[in-house]
């Protein structure tokens, strides 16, 4: 049985130069055991997606004993590498981020998000500082992908969020980040002069305006993830339903999609 670092060395290489890792993120086990088997090479968790499910907005505000029983189901189900969204943390004290990151690492996480919104890009550092020290102590690692919201939260003026996730990344990448993560970045030479500017893997939204993948391969991006549009989409398959269902009575919007639904009984037979 493969453990945390087997995992963890597993997926950096999945970060390698001229590949491109493709996380369709996850909310919770079903989920996650579906994209595991449609051929995921690792798996990822959306923070919004988590928040919902468990009656909770998007935002930093769910519990962290929420969010860590939401990934300990996740994980009993899968084998993949599992990289967690944590927002930021679920604190502004990185003693009490590590803690719970520490939580993650010997529940067998190898990778987790953590974003710096809007708050001072130094309070990540400091956090991503600890967490690693922490890791150190304790003989592990973690894959820390450091969210840059400049583009996604409109920081900076149009003509300065360029310079100014650039200026972050390397803030990140000497605080001892693995990844950098730039939500909302489309322009694909933009993208291409923070690839070749950071030394990290870059990490790319999908989002309507951003390029397919292999556009984004093609000028180095290494990761692709979904965020909250697979949860998304489920929910919006099952409120069109629903709602046919109690304005007119009639059932053949649910049934249009639930026959593509796995057989979950097999999976967790498994």
């Amino acid at each position: 049985m493969s453990t945390q670092q087997d995992r963890l060395q597993q997926f950096r290489a999945l970060h390698a130069v001229g590949d491109t890792l493709v996380l369709p993120n996850a909310w919770d086990a079903a989920s996650a055991r579906m994209v595991q088997e449609l051929g995921a090479r690792a798996l990822a968790t959306s923070s919004a997606g988590v928040a919902w499910c468990h009656g909770y907005p998007d935002g930093d505000v769910v519990p962290n004993d929420v969010a860590f029983t939401a990934v300990k189901e996740i994980q009993r189900t899968i084998s993949l590498p599992l990289s967690v969204d944590s927002e930021g943390g679920y604190s502004d004290d990185p003693h009490k981020v590590t803690a719970f990151v520490l939580q993650l690492i010997e529940l067998g996480v190898v990778g987790i998000n953590l974003e710096d919104g809007k708050s001072d890009p130094y309070l990540l550092c400091r956090k991503i500082i600890a967490i690693k020290q922490a890791a150190k102590a304790m003989g592990a690692d973690v894959f820390v992908n450091a969210r840059c919201d400049v583009y996604l939260q409109n920081l900076v003026p149009d003509d300065k969020k360029l310079a100014e996730i650039i200026r972050r990344g390397q803030l990140y990448r000497d605080a001892g980040a693995d990844g950098l993560f730039t939500p909302a970045m489309h322009d694909l030479k933009e993208i291409r002069e923070v690839v070749a500017t950071i030394d990290l893997p870059v990490n790319i939204l999908a989002m309507r305006v951003v390029p397919p993948i292999a556009e984004l391969k093609s000028v180095g991006v290494r990761r692709v993830s979904i965020g909250a549009i697979t949860a998304r989409s489920a929910y919006g398959a099952a409120l069109r339903g629903v709602t046919k269902l109690l304005k007119d009575g009639i059932y053949e919007e649910l049934f249009a999609t639930s026959g593509d639904c796995p057989n979950f009984n097999d999976y967790f037979a498994k």
